[in-house]
């Protein structure tokens, strides 16, 4: 390999599941990429340096600095990187030096944020926003991060302003997978005007979600219904439910949509019923940008 091609830095990932780890080159071109089932959640502080090192060890002889991202910067994590609050600058100040005892090597980590009044906390989040706004010029708007646990970002001049999160993905699979509903929501499978006829009713009346739940059982208790067509409806009641109680962020409102396609495809159906037009992004994709935004700070200061 020649020098042009030898990792300079090491873009890293690192979740409570997953690690996901780039190797840069001095140019900013991805060289490699490298993914382990090492996680946060199943690390002590001091485990986490033989992790990287492990996975990593050839690009480590030219690459001495890494940039991390995600739950790694937890309190349970390598070292605690505090949050910033909001509102604030999508990229941080200031990050977080992991302790190490590899000679030469810095891992500089990044702040989640916080917001005080109503109280809200995301961490890996604002590297995705980061990445967005690294790519596009200008942008005012809210960017919507669906998953577990979805954010609805507010974000302005480069700042994230408010957000909100909404736990529906996780509501979703403990209904589906732990509640009674179990026995009558699918695994897989779709039906989509089941899906946006469900979002409708709780958009229109999200107080009676309550009382909608127990009738998916009883649908199929009663008329057979067929279980992929109710495990669209679960989704489309708990979604319709959180577009409501997020109305003041995406109505009238540039909106860009940060995910997979799996957990993206449901809110872009829901909020195209409303008539919003969302620009796509990748997640991965924008984590990468925003790690890079991240090491370009470094490279100033």
């Amino acid at each position: 390999m020649t020098s042009d091609h030898m990792p300079k830095w090491i873009a890293a990932d690192w979740g409570t599941s997953n690690l996901r780890l780039w190797a840069i080159g001095d140019d900013g071109a991805v060289l490699d990429m490298r993914t382990s089932d090492k996680g946060m959640g199943q690390l002590a502080p001091d485990a986490f340096e033989a992790v990287l090192v492990d996975l990593a060890a050839d690009w480590l002889d030219t690459a001495d600095t890494v940039v991390a991202c995600g739950m790694v910067g937890s309190r349970q994590g390598w070292v605690e990187a505090p949050y910033q609050t909001a509102p604030c600058g999508v990229c941080p100040n200031k990050m977080v030096t992991a302790p190490v005892l590899r000679d030469a090597l810095t891992v500089h980590v990044i702040p989640g944020i916080r917001q005080t009044d109503p109280a809200d906390v995301m961490r890996g989040e604002e590297t995705q926003i980061a990445g967005y706004l690294a790519q596009t010029d200008d942008w005012d708007g809210v960017i919507c991060l669906p998953g577990t646990h979805t954010k609805w970002v507010h974000v302005s001049a480069g700042e994230v302003v408010s957000f909100q999160t909404c736990m529906t993905g996780e509501m979703f699979a403990l209904l589906a997978e732990q509640s009674v509903l179990r026995h009558s929501i699918a695994d897989s499978g779709w039906d989509e005007d089941t899906f946006l006829e469900a979002v409708s009713q709780t958009m229109s009346r999200p107080e009676r979600l309550a009382g909608q739940l127990f009738s998916l059982r009883a649908a199929q208790l009663v008329h057979d219904t067929d279980a992929q067509t109710l495990r669209a409806r679960l989704s489309g009641l708990l979604i319709g439910a959180e577009l409501a109680s997020t109305k003041p962020y995406w109505l009238g409102q540039n909106v860009a949509l940060i995910g997979a396609d799996a957990v993206s495809q449901p809110y872009l159906a829901g909020l195209a019923a409303q008539g919003v037009d969302v620009a796509r992004a990748d997640a991965t994709e924008m984590t990468l940008a925003g790690i890079k935004a991240a090491h370009a700070l470094l490279e100033t200061k």
